[in-house]
């Protein structure tokens, strides 16, 4: 049997690693994991890589070199259609920065397929975003946000210079937890450039506001974890604007639906997701509104049996009006789900439903706080408020418990213990 996994985010790379382990390296099955990158970093991480507050170089991890360790091929690729009937996946020609051909267009044959290509913001189709906005939904728009940002802070302490008065304006639209958690950093990245040198730019020269439609920040948390969320951005000095409505946006300009210009000199997109706009229907499968393919509760897609979706790419229903959350945990839980579910298909033996569990969520405000919701809805009246100390560790383990999953409990552990010694020898942000 062939197995193929098309995309490597946080369930698509845990999937796969399973797989190359279990199947792959004892000659059980052929495991085949497609990316259009070379690397995998941990989506929740890249607010924290936009700010240089961790280096993407040092954490990623390399997928041909982690398959060739774990039993699994990789193959870098763009997913451009797919072929049901053939049982084929066509991928689209991989260019250099010059535009110039490394890999032309190909075929991929499968038996077994796991979509897991995750999704991106959804701009809504508000006019100007996509042209005038930045962007976090992969390292790579992190990477172009760092580099943004260094030199306006270096522009910024040159021209408080002559004009004492400058400031750097930096407008994010979505309360949720990217929009949170980029803005906490944010306010932390200025303290360090000032430790590392640009000592002119002080906390008045740093305005980061956060544009939010609706009621209050991020509304998945109870309505007192989004007071708290608020009460520390205010304290770290952010400006939140509730109930702000976006209806376009220029070069340095967001034009409210009520009218107003809020200027920025740079302005960031992180309001709401969908899968990308290729998975609509796309070889006859069925979809939902934000192209999420919708599968079955044994997480097959609705109209092929032979294909599964994982993660945010994945519609699955938890109710009438209710769905499984676009979340790492959620990615996580279908990974293991459809990791069982293959073992067992090969074994002759029916199928498992999914149950997605919800552990909860955390927000972590940098150096200021973090909180959240511990728990869920493990029971009756089981969640409970988190902040501080235990919120913090909670954070924490779930990127460890990625690590875990990906390399096992002692490299996991050497990764710990890399990642003090780095704090102690390495700068605490990313200058250039």
């Amino acid at each position: 049997m062939k197995i193929v996994v098309v995309g490597g985010g946080a369930g698509g790379l845990e999937l796969a690693t399973f797989l190359g382990r279990k199947l792959g390296a004892k000659g059980k099955a052929e495991v085949l994991l497609i990316d259009r990158n070379h690397t995998h970093l941990w989506k929740p991480l890249l607010h924290e890589v936009a700010v240089g507050s961790l280096d993407a170089e040092i954490d990623a991890v390399s997928y041909r070199a982690h398959g060739h360790k774990y039993g699994f091929r990789f193959k870098l690729g763009t997913f451009h259609n797919l072929d049901r009937e053939r049982k084929l996946v066509h991928l689209a020609p991989v260019l250099d920065d010059n535009g110039d051909i490394i890999l032309p267009e190909r075929e991929e044959s499968y038996d077994r397929l796991i979509m897991a290509i995750g999704s991106g913001a959804n701009d809504f189709g508000i006019p100007g975003v996509a042209s005038h906005c930045m962007f976090l939904d992969n390292s790579r728009q992190a990477l172009r946000f760092q580099k943004t940002l260094v030199n306006g802070f270096i522009r910024l302490n040159r021209t408080l210079i002559s004009n004492p008065q400058a400031c750097l304006n930096i407008v994010i639209v979505g309360g949720g937890a990217t929009g949170v958690e980029l803005a906490a950093e944010l306010f932390n990245a200025r303290q360090l450039f000032e430790l590392y040198g640009l000592d002119r730019v002080t906390a008045d020269h740093l305005n980061v506001t956060i544009l939010e439609a609706g009621p209050r920040l991020v509304p998945n948390l109870s309505p007192r974890v989004s007071a708290s969320v608020l009460g520390e951005l205010a304290k770290a000095g952010a400006s939140v604007r509730l109930g702000t409505q976006v209806a376009r946006a220029e070069k340095g300009i967001f034009h409210t639906a009520a009218g107003e210009e809020i200027r920025g000199d740079i302005l960031v997109w992180a309001a709401g997701i969908k899968a990308p706009d290729f998975l609509r229907e796309i070889g006859g499968l069925e979809s939902n509104r934000i192209n999420q393919l919708l599968v079955t509760a044994t997480l097959q897609t609705t109209r092929d049996n032979a294909i599964y979706a994982i993660g945010d790419c994945a519609g699955c229903r938890l109710g009438e009006d209710r769905w499984v959350p676009p979340r790492a945990q959620s990615a996580h839980q279908m990974a293991s789900l459809v990791a069982a579910n293959l073992l067992r298909d090969l074994a002759g033996k029916p199928l498992k439903d999914f149950k997605y569990k919800d552990h909860g969520s955390l927000i972590s405000l940098s150096q200021y706080a973090t909180v959240g919701v511990l728990m869920g809805n493990l029971g009756r009246g089981s969640s409970f408020n988190v902040r501080g100390w235990l919120a913090r560790m909670a954070y924490i383990s779930l990127y460890r418990m990625h690590q875990i999953a990906l390399h096992g409990p002692f490299r996991a552990l050497l990764m710990v213990i890399a990642d003090r010694i780095n704090h102690i020898i390495r700068p605490r942000l990313k200058l250039h």
